[in-house]
């Protein structure tokens, strides 16, 4: 199956009648791999269409005359590109101001400075024996701070050392 392209064109054509779209993106295994970074310049834009085909996807001519930005959410394929478009509007979404009750928590997560994020915990400090680390307890912002730097760079290491550039 491949979506024809005359009622995509009436679709895109009746939609940028309306308002400008600063990208038109379509959901393919064979675009650029979408990450925080990509995630961070889309949550700028004030209008985005995003379209998604099905089995063998779009005529070519969809992709030549509208498409602005092509984005594979990674190395595998799936019947269409729908849940793709989910995973993208959920981490587009997060980013926009009032998404979140604390903006700025969104600017500590995963991937937001190219390293994984350090461990988090919750009360109680104990917990069957577990402690949370002393240094979290002690109300040292600065030496915090600096502790969840180091635990980002070790998890890093450890996890996903393909992330940290040489």
């Amino acid at each position: 199956m491949v979506l024809m392209i005359e009622p995509i064109d009436l679709c895109i054509s009746k939609l940028t009648s309306e308002r400008t779209y600063q990208e038109i993106i379509y959901m393919t295994p064979d675009g650029d791999t979408f990450d925080q970074s990509m995630a961070n310049t889309l949550s700028l834009n004030e209008n985005l269409i995003i379209l998604c085909g099905h089995y063998k996807g779009v005529d070519q001519r969809v992709r030549d005359m509208f498409v602005t930005k092509e984005i594979s959410i990674g190395d595998y394929v799936l019947s269409g590109g729908e849940l793709g478009a989910a995973v993208l509007c959920d981490a587009i979404i997060r980013l926009l101001p009032g998404v979140l009750n604390d903006e700025t928590s969104a600017l500590t997560d995963t991937f937001q400075d190219g390293l994984l994020a350090p461990p988090v915990y919750t009360r109680p400090s104990s917990y069957k024996g577990v402690d949370v680390p002393e240094i979290l307890l002690s109300g040292n912002t600065p030496k915090i701070e600096l502790w969840r730097e180091e635990q980002a760079l070790e998890k890093t290491q450890r996890q996903r050392p393909d992330l940290l550039k040489p």
